[in-house]
């Protein structure tokens, strides 16, 4: 009797990127993605940049105060030592992560996992941010989220510093920044 051999086909992975300004939604929507993978029994994992302690020194928060529990990593090759056999990866804050997480984020694909990513995609000079850039490029799905102009009420999509601070990563919310939209936020950066 013949027996055909046993195939095993791996499951093939992908890379989702949520991105947009300052208080549009992105943690939420991320969250909201990686509770609905666990309702369904895969397995999660969940990551941020160690040096995000907003909120939180570990969970995920949202500016509505929604949270999961991540674990905090220094370096984005960190991810590929904890992801072990988890099905689906989060990832937060991408933006803060060092330039090696593409790179970790197709590894991961690789090994079938679905790599769900939320990630400012412009700083606060309205340049690409980080590594999202390449993210946003190689994504098998984007979800461009809003925000709402604090000064016209239009669609936001840019994180105006209402600070003097010029560094590039200055953590902080609605006391260091705002959402406007392309015209409010043009118009703000000549001041």
């Amino acid at each position: 009797m013949f027996l055909e051999p046993y195939i095993h086909e791996q499951r093939a992975g992908w890379i989702e990127v949520i991105c947009g300004c300052m208080f549009s939604g992105k943690t939420e929507e991320l969250i909201r993605r990686l509770k609905r993978a666990k309702i369904a029994n895969q397995k999660v994992e969940i990551f941020k940049p160690s040096t995000d302690v907003r909120y939180h020194e570990t969970n995920i928060v949202s500016h509505d105060e929604n949270f999961i529990p991540s674990t905090p990593v220094q370096h984005s090759e960190q991810i590929l030592l904890y992801a072990g056999d988890k099905e689906v990866i989060g990832i937060d804050e991408a933006q803060f992560f060092d330039n090696e997480l593409p790179r970790v984020c197709d590894v991961l694909t690789q090994k079938g996992k679905r790599v769900i990513i939320a990630g400012l995609d412009m700083d606060f000079t309205g340049k690409p941010f980080g590594p999202m850039p390449q993210l946003l490029a190689t994504a098998e799905y984007i979800t461009k989220v809003h925000a709402i102009c604090m000064v016209c009420g239009n669609l936001a999509s840019y994180s105006y510093r209402k600070t003097a601070d010029k560094s590039q990563v200055l953590l902080g919310e609605k006391d260091a920044y705002e959402p406007r939209c392309r015209n409010c936020f043009n118009e703000g950066m000549k001041k």
